[in-house]
């Protein structure tokens, strides 16, 4: 097969994976890993060695580069402090006991030197969120428990890869027989990463803040840069610029009034386009037989991680907490392993293997080798253990809503009243802001963005309502989130657009979208209705005065939008089905000021 035929092939394979991963709901890694060793080792259609040559090691440098710094753009401090102790202790306490114990089990078990298992140890500490999140939709813990593995993933991706590459500058400092010599040039190394990543940090800011780059080019000057700063770093000082492109991360992630968030959506094109490609191409490097030469030890090994360093680290962290035993059993078995491991220690196996460290050669199998077991170990039996334990989240009834604006925030907080979940989701910062202020649950971005995906917290919340002005964005987020919720579950304003776009242009799985509250109630009518004082009003069904007897009270004034029957249990007025409520039942809608007193519902607000 030529090298054209190659290099196209992967590209095709990558996609192909991403999209498997996508229907599958499963973390994209493992397809990925499994399609690499299949076209690697066992049909031996790829050899990344002979394509690449001399390229291999720089462009895997490279891609390394780029995801150390994407992750660690999404490390703020304050996040750690805000999300409870069991977080903070299993990204410090936890993240050093699973280190320590990984470290001195791999030094007895696999006969390893100090100095690799010290840095195998570091590289399995992390798990991140492209694994844990596709995890936590399928398992559907508790809230309590889904957020704190959410924010473990997110916040351990970076603080595990900052941990990995200091260790690994350690080991490449003492090579020098001197102890004092190395620990200069660890020093040195360490003085280097931070002083350049910072700088870079605040001059890449400074550029992005005041605009010296179109709107066009901010993405891909930020790449370009965070390659060109990684490339001096290392000129500067052998090996410090994985440090630097880290802390360069994490600095522009930590300045305030910096808007990171288009940075942070090219990462999803990144995602296809680099990190797919490079664990198909790190995959086929492996070979069957170092997988064979890793024996028992490393089967005993992988039971020891699963079966106790996990479940020590979280009782250490749970300590002063107020987690139930069932609650540290369950988060005690979810911990897979996921890209930085991957990606970081096939480098740093490549750059050992080249200063003639023996045994360097087994780090990226034995790696390999934990991912894929706690992946799908912990995929296929993580829910039922969780539905043994009694840890399942009930059904989800909540409503995520595309839209933070006046008329949005209004029919938020009725449903909220009643106790029914929400979280309005908005591009528009000061919507968002105004919704913060009336005490809504919010996401401030793309909804449909890999970051969303990865950040978004859909606990409790199973159905979508688009009730947004952004006529692009609205037929984006309805089609993502039918394969997310289910196409019955996706509802949104019938905007017109049908009547002035060509039909071609209108996906038909968007079109059936388009029914909520009635095929007459547009966007544009609502937010006139709030605008000239229209209100949520909830008025109860009874034997005395049925929904006949409200319809002919309140007529035309009433936009009725939900209902909740006796069981709590929310049904939407839309126009895939005629909604009678019963007696019992609770009517909302939004209800013009005309004749309000005259009005039998209870105010809302």
């Amino acid at each position: 097969m030529s090298e054209l035929s190659l290099l196209a092939l992967i590209g095709v394979l990558s996609i192909s994976c991403q999209w498997l991963a996508w229907r599958l709901k499963t973390p994209a890694i493992l397809p990925l890993l499994v399609c690499g060793l299949i076209i690697g080792p066992t049909l031996g259609w790829l050899n990344p060695d002979q394509l690449f040559d001399d390229l291999l090691f720089p462009l895997v440098s490279l891609a390394v580069a780029v995801i150390l710094f994407e992750g660690s753009l999404t490390l703020k401090f304050e996040e750690i402090r805000g999300h409870g102790r069991m977080v903070t202790n299993l990204v410090s306490v936890g993240m050093v006991v699973t280190w320590i114990a990984i470290g001195v089990l791999t030094h007895f078990l696999m006969g390893w030197e100090w100095e690799l298992s010290a840095l195998f140890g570091a590289l399995v500490v992390v798990t991140g969120p492209t694994v844990i999140q596709p995890m936590i939709r399928s398992i559907r813990p508790i809230n309590k428990l889904a957020n704190i593995l959410r924010w473990e993933g997110i916040i351990i991706d970076p603080l595990g890869a900052l941990l990995a590459v200091l260790v690994y500058e350690f080991i490449i400092a003492s090579q020098d027989v001197a102890f004092l010599h190395s620990l200069q040039a660890f020093a040195k190394t360490i003085g280097i990463g931070f002083f350049f990543g910072w700088v870079a940090a605040k001059l890449l800011g400074l550029a992005l803040g005041r605009g010296w780059f179109p709107h066009y080019l901010q993405n891909v000057a930020t790449l370009t840069i965070v390659l060109g700063v990684f490339a001096l770093s290392n000129a500067i000082q052998h090996e410090s610029g994985l440090l630097t492109v880290t802390v360069m991360g994490m600095a522009m992630a930590n300045t305030k009034n910096l808007n990171l968030d288009e940075i942070l959506e090219f990462k999803e094109t990144l995602s296809v386009l680099l990190i797919s490609a490079l664990f198909i191409i790190l995959a086929a490097r492996l070979d069957y037989a170092q997988f064979d030469a890793l024996g028992l030890p490393a089967v005993i090994l992988l039971a020891i991680i699963l079966f106790a360093v996990r479940p020590l680290a979280v009782w250490l962290s749970a300590i002063g907490t107020e987690l139930r035993f069932k609650d540290k059993v369950l988060l005690s078995w979810i911990a897979p392993r996921g890209i930085v491991a991957a990606a970081v220690s096939a480098l740093f196996a490549l750059k050992m293997e080249q200063s003639g460290w023996d045994g360097a050669e087994s780090i990226v199998p034995l790696v390999f080798l934990v991912i894929m077991t706690t992946v799908v170990l912990q995929s296929l039996t993580a829910k039922p253990l969780a539905r043994l334990l009694g840890l399942i989240e009930p059904p989800a009834r909540g409503f995520l809503i595309f839209g933070a604006n006046q008329m949005a925030r209004a029919v938020a907080k009725s449903l909220q009243e009643h106790d029914v979940q929400v979280r309005l989701a908005d591009t528009n910062w000061e919507n968002i802001r105004s919704a913060r202020m009336d005490n809504l649950p919010v996401y401030f971005g793309n909804p449909a963005s890999e970051h969303a995906s990865n950040n978004i917290d859909l606990t409790g919340i199973g159905r979508l309502l688009v009730m947004s002005p952004y006529k692009q964005l609205n037929p984006l987020v309805s089609v993502y989130y039918q394969d997310w919720f289910g196409s019955n579950k996706v509802h949104g304003l019938n905007s017109g657009e049908s009547d002035f776009r060509a039909s071609h242009q209108l996906s038909e799985a968007y079109k059936t979208t388009l029914n909520l509250f009635g095929e007459s109630v547009t966007y544009s009518k609502l937010a006139s209705l709030h605008f000239q004082g229209a209100k949520m009003k909830s008025t109860p069904i009874t034997d005395n005065f049925s929904f006949e007897d409200y319809q002919q009270q309140y007529g035309a004034r009433a936009v009725p939008m939900f209902a909740l029957d006796e069981q709590k249990k929310v049904h939407i007025f839309s126009t895939e089905r005629e909604l009678k409520p019963m007696p019992g039942w609770l009517v909302i809608a939004m209800i013009s000021p005309e004749k309000e007193a005259e009005e039998g519902g209870r105010d809302d607000e």
